[in-house]
């Protein structure tokens, strides 16, 4: 036998003659009298300013076609694509996310700025302390929101939805292992200045691969490795200091990234050596 349900504030079941279930009474010309000017000022008050009465805004059928509206994932602008539009990667989602960057350091610190402008907490692990502390410091007006880490002295990172951790592994071309274990929002990003020995273990497991330029010796190898058709490997050794190859399996996108006024005055500008 099913249990009655009960109202949410107090009023009467559908068909009795009180006021409906989870509505508050409005006022005299709604559904009853309310004792008094008090009574309707506390009510009115209850709700904040009465705003302006605006007419509602219409749209015929035959024009829906003609709206659009930039939306798309939500993530880190990394720059822009073949055609203006932006070019995001979520680096703050539930499920872990392995990004490989062979590139240079300066793409690694834009990227980590970014990723710390949209909330999330930046642990660097590197062998280049000295050169990842000014952009540390700068980030966060104030805030400790990238900290930086010798190799292998990183801890956990506690990530959670409301903390995302992102986490920059700078170790030079030949990367140890990481010891930090693999958590829910909580993305590492890797950076090799060039391929190393490690590498083609790197971009089996990646989840996205980041390419600047490189040599034609090297775009032959993350070609086999990553299934490139020969357009895209004759373009590796081809690409400006600002463009990168980001990439999947199945995707392949060039991505040109513009940095802000202060990423310049704080980074210098786009460079692939550094």
């Amino acid at each position: 036998m099913s249990s009655p349900t009960v109202p949410a504030f107090g009023g009467q079941r559908p068909g009795g003659t009180g006021p409906r279930p989870s509505h508050l009474p409005l006022g005299p010309d709604h559904g009853g009298p309310v004792a008094g000017g008090t009574a309707r000022r506390s009510l009115r008050a209850a709700f904040g300013l009465l705003g302006p009465r605006r007419d509602r805004h219409t749209m015929a059928t035959g024009q829906l076609s003609g709206l659009s509206l930039p939306i798309g994932d939500d993530g880190v602008v990394i720059g822009v694509d073949a055609t203006g539009l932006p070019a995001v990667l979520a680096l703050s989602r539930p499920a872990r996310l392995d990004v490989l960057l062979i590139g240079s350091m300066w793409l690694a610190q834009v990227l980590s700025l970014r990723a710390a402008a949209t909330g999330a907490r930046v642990a660097v692990e590197t062998a280049r302390p000295q050169s990842w502390a000014p952009m540390a410091q700068a980030a966060g007006g104030g805030q400790q929101c990238v900290t930086v880490h010798e190799v292998g002295r990183i801890a956990p990172q506690g990530p959670s939805v409301q903390s995302p951790v992102v986490i920059v592994r700078d170790c030079g071309a030949r990367p140890p292992r990481s010891r930090v274990a693999a958590q829910s929002w909580q993305s590492v990003m890797t950076l090799l200045p060039y391929l190393g020995p490690t590498a083609p273990r790197l971009l089996n497991s990646a989840d996205v691969v980041g390419l600047q330029r490189v040599s034609p010796q090297e775009a032959e190898v993350i070609g086999r490795v990553m299934g490139l058709s020969e357009t895209d490997v004759a373009a590796l050794p081809t690409l400006g200091d600002n463009v990168t190859m980001w990439c999947t399996r199945k995707h392949r996108q060039f991505v040109m990234t513009q940095p802000t006024d202060a990423e310049t005055g704080l980074l210098g500008p786009a460079r692939r050596v550094d």
